[in-house]
């Protein structure tokens, strides 16, 4: 099998050769710390790549703004990553990037989205957003109208057809979607503590503002399902902190629910039946809802929120998980990490829908030689699982 059929297997709690040998990915500085512990450099990293800014897994093109760590990949042997699509599912004709306050150790800046962001220079942690374009009712009819177009005019590279030629000989998975969800997007848009008073002061904006978006995706997303055999589409919302969910499920089920039935109900449409969400902290409360809403898979599962993949399997059998190993078991050494992996992986390879990664970016603390213990250790079970499937 190829990364494609084994993923597109697990997702579907059906029967794979071995599991997948992913990761979830890595901060610019974790990377380079590898690099001077002996990682061999021949690709690098982009100069646009700070140590506070992750360098995913996922193979993206360049109008995502994501980027990729080649190096560790092919370091450690990786299996062909999923490749993302890359249309620009958000604001068009991009905002202009610019510094809008300069406090020298800190500044204040617009990006390409809209979002306002307070962010240290040198960015050694993830910047703060404070604020967007939309801060009245008028201020979203403008964007609307500006700026979220349903046509994919400036929306996909100038190579797009080539693309759709290379999706239909690969053997990798290839996903829409990109860092904006029911609730990311808004929080984009708008800045956490106006988003969430926004709630109250303006339900009927928030509720058209998610069947908008609904809308503007399906739109959008239908050329391209025409033309290619998409085989996910990932949501990223984080809106979960340690403490649980940053709305309510009272009223996640009010205002968000409504946007992912009729995305998900469009999607299975056209055949794409795996949809993931990316949130950190604790999930627990919204995991029921977003199965409701045709969700299928839920990545990274934070342990120090209180996520336990073992519980989530026990809890939900067939939801699609991938992460849930503690990063912080790899700062700790190679006795933690056994006592991590042995705990949980064996339980969840056995029983399926598990791609096993860390729970989110490793970190800048965490040693090459802890990595690569932490990799052959869970490479050596997935060998095992995979003579057990192979002999039944």
């Amino acid at each position: 099998m190829n990364a494609r059929e084994r993923f597109l297997a697990l997702m579907n709690f059906q029967e794979v050769d071995r599991n997948l040998v992913w990761e979830f990915g890595y901060w610019g500085g974790t990377v380079r710390r590898w690099y001077q512990e002996g990682m061999p450099l021949v690709k690098g990293l982009s100069e646009k790549v700070c140590d506070g800014t992750g360098t995913f897994a996922e193979i993206t093109g360049v109008p995502l703004k994501r980027y990729t760590a080649h190096d560790v990949h092919d370091y450690f042997k990786m299996d062909p990553y999923l490749v993302r699509i890359p249309l620009n599912i958000g604001a068009y004709p991009a905002f202009e990037e610019k510094v809008i306050e300069d406090h020298g150790d800190w500044y204040i800046w617009q990006d390409y989205d809209g979002c306002i962001r307070k962010d240290l220079k040198g960015r050694k942690t993830l910047p703060t957003i404070v604020g967007g374009p939309v801060k009245t009712r008028e201020d979203w009819e403008r964007l609307k109208a500006e700026r979220l177009h349903p046509t994919l005019e400036g929306r996909l590279p100038d190579n797009w057809q080539q693309l759709v030629t290379e999706y239909k000989n690969r053997d990798y998975p290839v996903g829409l979607g990109q860092l904006h969800g029911f609730f990311g997007t808004p929080r984009y848009l708008m800045g956490v503590e106006k988003l969430l008073t926004a709630y109250y002061d303006d339900p009927e904006m928030m509720k058209d503002m998610n069947l908008y978006l609904a809308d503007l995706w399906i739109a959008l997303f239908e050329r391209v399902l025409k033309e290619v055999a998409v085989d996910a589409v990932f949501i990223w919302e984080d809106m979960c902190y340690r403490g649980g969910p940053l709305i309510s499920p009272e009223m996640f089920r009010e205002f968000i629910l409504p946007g992912y039935k009729k995305l998900t109900a469009f999607l299975r449409g056209y055949g794409v039946n795996i949809v993931l969400v990316d949130s950190d902290g604790d999930v627990w409360k919204l995991l029921p809802l977003w199965i409701e809403g045709g969700v299928t898979a839920v990545y990274p599962f934070e342990v120090a929120a209180g996520m336990d993949v073992v519980e989530v399997r026990k809890a939900y059998p067939k939801l699609g998980i991938q992460g849930g190993i503690d990063k912080r078991a790899l700062i700790q050494g190679k006795e933690a990490i056994d006592r991590e992996l042995e705990v949980k992986v064996p339980f969840m390879l056995e029983r399926g829908g598990y791609i096993p990664t860390i729970d989110h970016l490793a970190s800048m603390d965490i040693n090459l030689e802890n990595f690569k213990y932490y990799r052959e250790k869970l490479n050596q079970m997935i060998k095992k699982q995979a003579r057990v499937w192979n002999r039944d």
